[in-house]
């Protein structure tokens, strides 16, 4: 697999990392099954993954014990990644908490639910707006000093604030939704991602599973699936966003692949310091996810791409 740095002088990573949410939280929760999760991550660690990601939010902590299990005994294979600045509610609402008594307490907490001394990478998971960012862009680089955390990253903001924060502290990632199908920001958060070599960490690289192309009615998720709630997968929506995969799918045929390899090939394409983050349950999805970096696009083929309609619905929540 390729590699990139995180920051300037960081740990070296794959180009493609592991997104830890869906092995515990929101997705299809009755088809859940710890030890097969625990089981896929030491698999992904296996083929070359090292960049391996979760929050403290995931299901209330229980992604962290996830990984933290996971990775028992092969902490230095991983570059270890997870986050915080919000909270879940009881019906599952996640809401900002940037103060810094707050982001201190939830330092502590991922460290004792990984059983880690340390953690390489902490993101800022979203801008307090009740907050200034500075203030916890501040309290988190306490932590840094602490020897709690390697390295910083900062959520979706603008150039002008991610300056603000790196006055502070520098960042060394910048996480945001970014797929084909998610392209707010690229055009003034790349260039000075590039600029400032931060790393771009996307996450939900694959559309929350629809750029896969085997999603094209709501009746395909299962019935207690939190992509049901959003917009981009009810019926009228889903229809017509399956329909736009269906570019994907034609270039995917030229290549001899599938088309979550397109995907995360045309992400791949933006810049060696783009590391996708995709996410699955089933051992499978990981080795074809894997081969993404080998695709290697055509300019016929990002023309096609580039002019893919905008998907309906709103962005995901």
């Amino acid at each position: 697999m390729r590699t990139t740095t995180l920051g300037r002088d960081g740990p070296v990573v794959g180009r493609l990392g592991l997104g830890g949410m869906g092995l515990s939280y929101r997705y299809a929760p009755a088809l859940r099954d710890k030890g097969k999760a625990v089981s896929l991550v030491q698999q992904a660690v296996d083929l070359g993954v090292n960049l391996v990601e979760t929050a403290g939010a995931y299901a209330a902590g229980d992604n962290e014990r996830l990984i933290g299990e996971a990775i028992r005994g092969r902490r230095d294979e991983v570059v270890l990644c997870t986050g915080g600045g919000l909270l879940g509610d009881p019906d599952g609402v996640l809401r900002p908490a940037g103060g810094p008594r707050a982001l201190r307490a939830a330092v502590d907490e991922s460290l004792r639910r990984l059983h880690v001394d340390h953690i390489d990478l902490y993101l800022l998971r979203r801008v307090d707006p009740g907050v200034p960012l500075e203030e916890s862009w501040g309290a988190l680089a306490e932590q840094v000093w602490a020897g709690k955390i390697r390295m910083l990253g900062l959520p979706v903001v603008t150039v002008q604030e991610a300056r603000a924060a790196e006055a502070v502290h520098e960042a060394a990632a910048m996480a945001a939704e970014v797929s084909l199908f998610t392209r707010c920001g690229l055009d003034d958060v790349v260039p000075y991602a590039v600029e400032r070599r931060i790393a771009l960490l996307a996450g939900a690289p694959l559309g929350r599973g629809l750029l896969a192309g085997a999603l094209s009615r709501s009746d395909d998720l299962p019935v207690d699936d939190w992509r049901r709630t959003q917009p981009r997968f009810a019926p009228r929506a889903i229809r017509h966003n399956f329909a736009l995969t269906q570019a994907v799918a034609h270039v995917a045929a030229r290549h001899g692949v599938t088309p979550a390899q397109v995907a995360l090939a045309w992400l791949l394409r933006l810049g060696e310091h783009v590391v996708p983050l995709p996410g699955t349950r089933a051992p499978d999805h990981l080795a074809e996810n894997l081969g993404g970096d080998r695709v290697r696009l055509t300019e016929q083929d990002l023309t096609d791409l580039e002019f893919l309609p905008y998907p309906a619905g709103a962005p995901e929540v």
